[in-house]
């Protein structure tokens, strides 16, 4: 039974189960296989990506304070997160992964990290 590498087409010798001839061969199928291919996907993960990077070094102790002007200086996109949690008071966390943030009054939002 000759079994043909997916990605190259080469003979695979080994486990009766194996897919790839090569690890190299395994790595570049799956990276082909999960890369974005529409613009509109890489643009939002590159946002929520830029915005995670923002609330993470703005919030180096997993709670605090900064004022909007700061995030909106860092470069900040607000309509883009990931969840939004209520909490039993009612109150509204937007989290990008597990670094959110609340607005405050005053322009001033809470930062906070998620725990799990």
């Amino acid at each position: 039974m000759n079994r043909a590498c997916p990605e190259c087409g080469d003979k695979i010798i080994g486990r009766a189960d194996k897919k790839f001839c090569s690890d190299s061969c395994r790595n570049a199928h799956n990276n082909s296989q999960n890369k974005d291919t529409k613009n509109i996907m890489r643009n939002i993960n590159n946002r929520l990506r830029k915005n995670y990077r923002i609330l993470e070094t703005l919030n180096p102790e997993d709670k605090t304070r900064v004022p909007k002007s700061k995030l909106d200086a860092a470069g900040f996109d607000f309509n883009y997160f990931t969840s939004i949690y209520t909490t039993k008071a009612g109150t509204v966390y937007y989290f990008i992964y597990d670094q959110g943030y609340l607005p405050l009054d005053g322009d001033f939002y809470a930062l906070v990290k998620r725990n799990k």
